[in-house]
């Protein structure tokens, strides 16, 4: 497996140099979607240009060759297919070694999703919540955020709409022990149109969207262990990432579990314009991709 390093900047805070790794999994759907590693670097340079007394780096493939690379690392963030391909789950004690030493963690998208019956308890005590099949869902729908919760997390970041697969009804931890959401929207009836299923839907869920319970579709965990972490399920598409909302969200969701400041106004993000976004994907450009409906649907920069 080649491992590929972005070391995209070096600096120093307090006297001490912090550090974000990025895990970017594998190529897995088609164009525009699922896009790890081109999205890692788009998260990656924007933490960057916002805050440059930081280090990030970014590594294909899933997991690094050698383990050392997430030696020192301030927070750990995985955005990978997940459910029994994530990448984490031949390295469960490693994951909480990291951890016990108050390491940030952050999973985005499919890597919020593990097995239950092999990961599902260390996945809720390390993010607080997961995707657990035939409890959780998997429906594409546009989430209307009409509100934010005060958090150093949403500073900067006003109210959106946004089309995307918005995973809902995670399993999280009981009473939502140290468990804040961040972003939280009722699921309309039509996210319930698919048969009962692993990913599609089940009683209890649809019993939650019957009665509007707004669904939480990301979220902060401050662990017993000093560390922070942060779901979101988000992500399925490459061109939200030219959302500032979205990625200021984030991109401050990042940078606050690995414990630096988020500034008053959230990360200055400059927003990458569609040209930008298709650039680096795994996927070649379709024959037939209409970059006007895109860039309309997503609301980007040309």
């Amino acid at each position: 497996m080649l491992t590929l390093m972005v070391c995209l900047f070096a600096g120093n805070i307090s006297g001490q140099e912090r550090r974000i790794v990025f895990l970017a999994g594998k190529p897995s759907h088609g164009y525009g979607a699922h896009e790890h590693l081109a999205g890692c670097r788009v998260l990656a340079q924007s933490i960057e240009r916002a805050l440059p007394d930081l280090k990030c780096e970014v590594i294909s493939g899933g997991w690094p060759e050698d383990d050392a690379v997430l030696d020192g690392a301030d927070s750990i963030v995985m955005y990978c297919d997940g459910g029994r391909r994530h990448p984490a789950l031949e390295h469960l004690e490693q994951l909480r070694s990291l951890w016990k030493r108050g390491v940030g963690f952050v999973c985005l998208h499919y890597a919020v999703e593990v097995p239950k019956d092999s990961a599902g308890e260390v996945f809720l005590s390390g993010l607080g919540g997961y995707f657990e099949t035939h409890w959780s869902v998997n429906p594409h729908w546009t989430a209307n955020y009409q509100s934010l919760p005060t958090h150093e997390v949403t500073r900067g970041v006003k109210p959106f709409a946004a089309n995307d697969e918005w995973y809902f009804h995670m399993r999280f931890q009981p009473d939502m022990q140290s468990v804040t959401p961040i972003l939280s929207a009722v699921a309309p009836p039509e996210t319930m149109t698919r048969k009962d299923g692993p990913h599609s839907g089940n009683p209890a869920v649809r019993e939650a969207v019957g009665r509007a319970i707004p669904q939480h579709t990301a979220w902060v965990f401050e662990r017993p262990d000093g560390g922070r972490s942060f779901g979101f399920t988000g992500g399925h598409y490459h061109w939200n990432w030219g959302r500032e909302e979205i990625l200021k969200l984030v991109g401050n969701a990042i940078v606050w579990t690995a414990k630096v400041e988020v500034p008053s106004g959230g990360l200055d993000v400059r927003r990458p314009t569609l040209s930008e976004l298709q650039q680096g994907q795994d996927e070649a450009m379709p024959a037939k991709h209409d970059q006007a409906q895109i860039q309309a649907k997503f609301e980007l920069l040309p």
